[in-house]
C-alpha cells in the first residue's frame, strides 16, 4: 500500500489532489454542460448534485477494477519474494484505492450539499449499500481481468474498448426510468445502472428507482470475484513466468 501510495500519488505534481480533481472536473463539465440544454435536471433543483450522484458510484467501481486488473504487472518485482503473494498485491491496491475513492466520495458530496441549495436529506442506508456493491463489483471485475490480461496481452485493449460506452448506458447523465421501454429492457443488463440507481435514492428520498435487484449486482460481483480468484490461484506463476 506505502508502494503503491509513493508511486501512484507522490510522484505527480498535486499529489492526492489530482484523485479529488478529476472526478470534481467531470462533474462540473457535465453539470455546466447539461445546464445549457435543460432547465431542470431529472432529479431535484442542482445539476451538480444529480450528476455527482451518477458519477461517484461509478468512478468508485471503474477506478478499483482498473487498478486491481493492473496489480501483478505493478507488483511484479516484489512478487518474487516468497513472502509477497498475488494476494497481497491484489488487495493492497484494492483497499488504498477503495478508502481514496471513498475519501473523495465524502469531500465532493459534503461540499456540493454545503455550497448549494439542494435541501437534501441523505439517507446513509442506500448510500453505503450502493458504495458497497460498486466495491464489490470493482474488486470482482478487476480480479477477472488481471487474470485475463496477465494471459492474453491483447485482452487490456479488448476490454477498454468493450466497455467505452459504458459511462453512456449506465444511467449517469439520464435516469433509466425516463428511456423507452425497450431501451430499458437492455440496459437492465448492466450492474452499473442498479448500483447508480440505489445511490441516488439515498440522496432522493422521493425518487423510486424501477426494476432495481441488489442480488443481480451481488451475482455479478461474486461470480467475477470467485473466477478471477480460481484463476489467479491456478495461473499466477504462469502469468510470473511470462513477464
Amino acid at each position: 500500500m506505502l508502494r503503491e501510495m509513493g508511486t501512484r500519488y507522490g510522484r505527480s505534481p498535486g499529489g492526492y489532489a489530482w484523485a479529488i480533481l478529476e472526478p470534481m472536473g467531470m462533474i462540473v463539465v457535465l453539470s455546466v454542460a447539461f445546464s445549457l440544454l435543460l432547465r431542470s435536471p431529472p432529479l431535484g433543483n442542482s445539476f451538480i448534485l444529480f450528476y455527482a450522484t451518477g458519477f461517484l458510484p461509478f468512478f468508485l467501481y471503474q477506478q478499483i477494477s482498473l487498478v486491481v486488473s493492473r496489480s501483478i504487472m505493478f507488483s511484479q518485482a516484489l512478487l518474487q519474494y516468497p513472502a509477497v503473494t498475488w494476494v497481497d498485491a491484489i488487495l493492497g491496491r484494492f483497499i488504498l484505492n477503495t478508502l481514496t475513492g471513498l475519501l473523495v466520495i465524502i469531500i465532493l458530496t459534503t461540499a456540493i450539499l454545503t455550497l448549494t441549495e439542494t435541501r437534501t436529506i441523505l439517507e446513509i442506508g442506500p448510500i453505503v449499500l450502493s458504495l458497497s456493491l460498486a466495491m464489490l463489483l470493482g474488486l470482482g471485475v478487476g480480479t477477472l481481468n488481471c487474470v485475463l490480461i496477465g494471459l492474453f496481452d491483447i485482452w487490456a485493449q479488448i476490454w477498454s474498448i468493450a466497455t467505452r460506452p459504458l459511462f453512456l448506458v449506465s444511467g449517469i447523465i439520464y435516469l433509466y426510468e425516463d428511456m423507452p421501454e425497450n431501451v430499458q429492457e437492455l440496459l437492465w443488463w448492466n450492474p452499473l445502472i442498479h448500483l447508480i440507481g440505489i445511490f441516488r435514492t439515498g440522496f432522493y428520498p422521493s425518487y423510486t428507482p424501477k426494476d432495481i435487484s441488489i442480488a443481480y449486482v451481488i451475482f455479478w460481483g461474486v461470480i467475477t470475484l470467485f473466477l478471477g480468484t480460481v484463476l489467479m490461484a491456478r495461473y499466477h506463476r504462469d502469468i510470473l513466468s511470462n513477464r
